[in-house]
């Protein structure tokens, strides 16, 4: 969730920033998020849309499923809250690498056998080395396929003014209450310029001789072959 350090008056003329200190108190946000997870998690189970194997299969009973969350309710959890090493724009590098690609690439996954899911990882602590994980299949999904299940938590969300419906005209009154430009933004790809930066192939070039491609127009249906006649005499 991306949560701005502040917002704009309700008459939309000035901008109002958060106190000094930390935007939220962590203590309050920790029970804040329990309560909140627990209790999502309580109705996906509901809807069914929660199942449990293996080891775990025990918890498809709807009293295990609720003994089994009776101590995480009860237990303190952890937020980490504290401002960024390199400031805001770190953050948002940060979050925009999710917001339009997986957390796994599927060129990263090199072997799937025996229940096992193989991938690659890099280890920063010895100077970027690439080296392979394994992991048991269900546990690979609870960790990399969250973000498929409907109204799963791996997702980022926009809210406030930076909310869909109104993006757009609430930053350029943002903009506007700080006397700040808008930002040269980069002509937008076609599907051609993209399959170019992606493959390093132009779809617009003759593979054979070299030369451009122009569009003529559409090709026009194949015409489906007709049934062979047949009548029945008897």
């Amino acid at each position: 969730m991306v949560v701005p350090g502040g917002g704009l008056s309700p008459d939309g003329n000035r901008w109002v920033s958060c106190r000094a200190g930390y935007f939220l108190p962590v203590r309050v946000l920790s029970r804040l998020f329990r309560r909140l997870f627990t209790e999502a998690l309580e109705k996906a189970f509901r809807a069914g849309a929660l199942a449990f194997f293996s080891a775990l299969a025990d918890l498809n009973e709807p009293v295990a499923f609720q003994r089994y969350l009776a101590p995480v309710r009860r237990a303190e959890w952890v937020v980490y809250a504290k401002r960024p090493f390199a400031g805001p724009e770190q953050v948002l590098a940060y979050l925009g690498r999710y917001t339009h690609r997986v957390a796994l690439a599927n060129s990263r996954l090199t072997r799937l056998a025996d229940g096992q899911v193989d991938f690659t990882w890099k280890d920063y602590r010895h100077h970027g080395k690439t080296k392979v994980m394994t992991l048991a299949a269900d546990e690979f999904i609870r960790r990399f396929l969250l973000h498929a299940v409907p109204d799963g938590f791996h997702r980022i969300r926009h809210i406030g003014f930076l909310a869909n419906g109104h993006r757009t005209a609430k930053l350029a009154l943002c903009r506007a209450l700080f006397a700040v430009p808008a930002p040269d933004l980069p002509t937008p790809e076609n599907y051609r310029d993209r399959a170019r930066r992606l493959t390093g192939h132009a779809l617009d070039v003759c593979p054979d001789c070299g030369g451009a491609m122009l569009e003529r127009g559409p090709l026009p249906p194949r015409p489906q072959p007709h049934a062979p006649y047949w009548c029945d005499s008897s």
